[in-house]
């Protein structure tokens, strides 16, 4: 599922972009927020799919993903990276910078451009104020996940190949 998002855009509030790299989480998943079962933080991850799972890193920055499961809830899939197309100008003011690659290129950017929040959690994502539209890919590279310390071998990081809006570069193969 991580992967097959590549290329879909995502909106708040008309304010968005294409997604261009993801990470994925499984209830299985030692480094998934659902691994030990669900907590008042992660009880959205195992409620229905196609919802909004917001939490803060290191108490900073908010990150958003999307919850996806199949046979067993606990699956969400983190958008680490969006592709600026709507409301580059409301972004870049958010963010205090107008350089595009630089507005989305990582979970806590894109939340601060995209204004998500604590109060997005749980949020429908076929309704307002979100909108998501599928769309192609140009190809999808997978690499290790970042900034975890558990399964982090594990290639659930995915990216659309060659794009120049990723938070990191892809290892090479």
């Amino acid at each position: 599922m991580a992967a097959d998002l590549i290329g879909w855009t995502v909106r708040v509030d008309g304010v968005g972009g294409r997604i261009v790299e993801t990470e994925a989480y499984h209830h299985e998943d030692p480094a998934s927020h659902s691994f030990s079962g669900p907590t008042p933080r992660n009880a959205v991850m195992f409620g229905p799919p196609a919802h909004v799972y917001v939490y803060r890193s290191y108490g900073i920055h908010w990150c958003m993903n999307f919850v996806c499961w199949s046979g067993a809830p606990g699956g969400a899939v983190l958008i680490r990276a969006l592709e600026p197309t709507h409301g580059l100008e409301i972004m870049a003011e958010r963010r205090g910078l107008a350089n595009p690659q630089a507005l989305c290129s990582g979970p806590g950017k894109l939340c601060q451009a995209l204004a998500v929040t604590r109060e997005h959690d749980g949020m429908a994502l076929d309704h307002a104020p979100f909108a998501i539209s599928p769309g192609p890919a140009r190809g999808v590279v997978a690499g290790p996940r970042i900034g975890i310390s558990k399964a982090v071998d594990t290639p659930w990081r995915f990216g659309e190949a060659g794009s120049r809006f990723w938070s990191r570069a892809f290892p090479r193969a």
